[in-house]
């Protein structure tokens, strides 16, 4: 699957949404074709999440975001009331990451924390050698990365909404997965460029050691 992934994005999360949207709106209307396209998408990332395996925060966060997304259109009513909710979403969305900057927790900080643990890495130890402050800074930014990708996901969308109404549906749909790949990608380089930090600079490595072993020592 992990081969493919580029493709199946494509499918579950562009090709087939716009195909319900545009078959179905006219027999079932606007609300309930929008509606019938966001399934596939669920069910894909619910897929991709039992891949994982694992209950984490990441999980966690992907399925409780499902969930409130799925019940937000659902309640909205109307196409139009929908479209509006996943605006004021998506500044929830960034405000929850914005907060958790503002009280030093970066989400990405837990993200990678479930990440090194799934690649076998021992979780205590990548939380304290994540808090070194060459590393710290990096989580911080990449969470204000993904705060500022729901924040440009609420612009946009709002902005199309005023411009189409109801027809910023489809074209939402392209912009969104455009500039969520271009955001997924500079993420990613984010936590790549971590890996490389951690190993130009062997002595934060050996810092974490003598801090974790210090505080077991005390214990």
């Amino acid at each position: 699957m992990k081969k493919n992934v580029l493709i199946l994005d494509l499918i579950f999360y562009v090709g087939l949404p716009l195909l319900f949207w545009n078959g179905f709106r006219d027999v079932i209307g606007d609300y309930y074709a929008m509606l019938a396209s966001s399934v596939p998408a669920i069910i894909y990332s619910l897929y991709r999440f039992y891949e994982v395996k694992k209950i984490n925060i990441t999980g966690l966060y992907i399925i409780t975001t499902l969930v409130i997304g799925t019940l937000i259109d659902v309640l909205a009513g109307s196409a139009l009331q929908m479209l509006w909710n996943n605006v004021f979403y998506n500044v929830a969305i960034g405000t929850l990451f914005l907060c958790t900057i503002v009280i030093k927790r970066p989400m990405a900080m837990y993200f990678g924390l479930d990440f090194a643990e799934l690649q076998g890495h021992d979780r205590i130890f990548c939380k304290h050698l994540f808090k070194q402050k060459e590393i710290y800074i990096i989580f911080q930014l990449v969470t204000l990365l993904i705060a500022i990708r729901s924040g440009v996901f609420a612009a946009i969308k709002a902005w199309l909404i005023i411009e189409y109404g109801v027809e910023a549906f489809d074209k939402g749909i392209l912009i969104r997965q455009a500039i969520g790949w271009l955001f997924t990608g500079l993420t990613m380089f984010g936590f790549f460029y971590t890996s490389k930090v951690i190993k130009d600079h062997p002595e934060i490595l050996k810092r974490v050691e003598e801090e974790l072993y210090g505080v077991l020592e005390e214990r």
